[in-house]
């Protein structure tokens, strides 16, 4: 998994980014306001707070800098800040000999009493007057002359340190906040996609990519594959049970037949108790099989040689073959191939295999079994020369009950639980099989692993 798919670190940089952004956006903000002229503070008729940094830092320019360099400063602060400083010696001289309105000179006249800062509020301009000293002109008269109109949100936000708190914690909890819906969403889906598979919804699944994403998009992809496999499970059970019922059916109606006519007729008892009794073999045999075919767990504590094995079983097939003009012809690459085993069950898929391809197989043809070692597995192929199945069908040939004729009896085909029963233990064994169509009859493919 790549890091842009790993959810850890989407969250560590989401986060990570979140927290530079805030820190960010305060400092810079913070930097902003105190770069700025002050705003509400001089906009009411109460005393103000201790001088702003921006007066304080024009303050200590109009103290220090000389006549040349003081007319330029003034300039500046009213261009960028739209701001008229004025300068009144003790005379009310004007250093940069700029035109004095009246109104400027009175609330100059608020100093008169040894006073340090006065503000003065009208209904056209807000001015605040500070009393500084240059080393010329020794104590002068500062007069701010602020403009009328200002922004309100600025100016709230400009004097209020607790509103631009609580905007920080606003804006922050807003972004967290979508952080949180974006990284839950897919866990939310994925809660009401349980809940409805719980409810028998069988259906239920999750829209998500084929491949990439994060964990959230793994963990889909994992529900989706699991209600998968439950579904088909279910499906599949469902399915076995309307075949075990019908495949119970026939031999309980022909028991059920047979008695009443031993019930009837007396005299032919031993006949119809024949019947019975034939029926029942059937049955247990059915059952035996079925039970079988449903094994779950297996202890793989023996050895067995697949060479050996597929010998004898050829041998037993031509025998069985030899009216019918069968033949099965063996080949293998090695001289001995032993696998893990349990049992017999080993023995009884090969059998079951072999016994299928018997089956099919046209008169007076060859069915090949070979043997061959590739990497870590045994392979073995086993071709026959009969009809095939439908495409449709290759993987349906390995399920319970499965026929290709659905209208062929148990006397001729059995009760289509070779091939499941087989594949099963295959599977347990940790082996794989599989089925194609060659044109001249059908292929069954299996591979099963080298002990290390």
């Amino acid at each position: 998994m790549t890091l842009r798919g790993n959810l850890f670190v989407k969250m560590f940089i989401a986060f990570w980014l979140m927290t530079i952004t805030i820190l960010g956006s305060w400092l810079l903000a913070t930097n902003y306001f105190d770069s700025q002229p002050p705003l509400m503070e001089y906009a009411d008729h109460q005393t103000p707070a201790p001088p702003h940094r921006f007066m304080l830092r024009t303050i200590y320019n109009l103290e220090n800098l000389d006549n040349a360099a003081l007319a330029k400063a003034v300039a500046e602060v009213r261009r960028s800040n739209d701001i008229q400083i004025y300068l009144l010696d003790r005379s009310g001289a004007e250093l940069l000999s700029q035109n004095v309105p009246r109104a400027v000179r009175r609330a100059a006249e608020k100093l008169r009493d040894g006073r340090r800062r006065a503000i003065v509020n009208t209904s056209k301009r807000h001015m605040a007057v500070h009393a500084i000293y240059r080393p010329e002109q020794g104590v002068v008269r500062a007069v701010f002359v602020f403009p009328s109109q200002r922004g309100y949100l600025l100016n709230v936000l400009g004097s209020n340190l607790w509103l631009r708190i609580g905007l920080a914690v606003l804006i922050s909890g807003t972004i967290c906040f979508g952080l949180s819906r974006l990284l839950t969403r897919r866990l939310n889906e994925l809660q009401l996609a349980s809940r409805r598979l719980a409810e028998g919804d069988l259906d239920a699944r999750l829209q998500v990519r084929n491949r990439g994403g994060d964990e959230t998009d793994e963990l889909a992809r994992d529900f989706n594959s699991m209600a998968e496999q439950l579904q088909e499970r279910i499906q599949s059970q469902k399915r076995l049970l309307g075949d075990v019922s019908h495949e119970l059916r026939s031999p309980l109606a022909r028991l059920r037949i047979a008695l009443a006519l031993a019930q009837e007729k007396p005299a032919n008892g031993p006949q119809y108790m024949q019947r019975i009794e034939q029926e029942a073999e059937r049955l247990e045999e059915l059952i035996g099989q079925l039970l079988f075919s449903q094994a779950q767990d297996i202890v793989l504590d023996t050895h067995i040689d697949l060479i050996l094995l597929l010998q004898q079983l050829c041998t037993d097939a031509n025998f069985e073959g030899q009216g019918a003009g069968k033949h099965f012809s063996f080949s293998a690459d090695a001289e001995q191939a032993l696998v893990d085993s349990a049992g017999d069950l080993l023995r009884k898929s090969f059998e079951n295999i072999l016994r299928n391809a018997l089956q099919h197989t046209a008169e007076n043809s060859q069915v090949s079994v070979s043997l061959s070692a590739r990497g870590n597995r045994y392979q073995i192929a086993i071709e026959d020369q009969g009809p095939g199945v439908p495409e449709q069908d290759l993987d349906t040939i390995f399920s319970e009950f499965y026929r290709v004729d659905s209208a062929r009896t148990r006397e001729s085909g059995g009760y289509g639980l070779g091939l499941a029963i087989a594949r099963r233990a295959l599977l347990q064994h940790g082996g794989e099989v599989s089925a194609k169509n060659t044109g001249t009859g059908l292929k069954i493919s299996i591979s099963l692993p080298i002990p290390r």
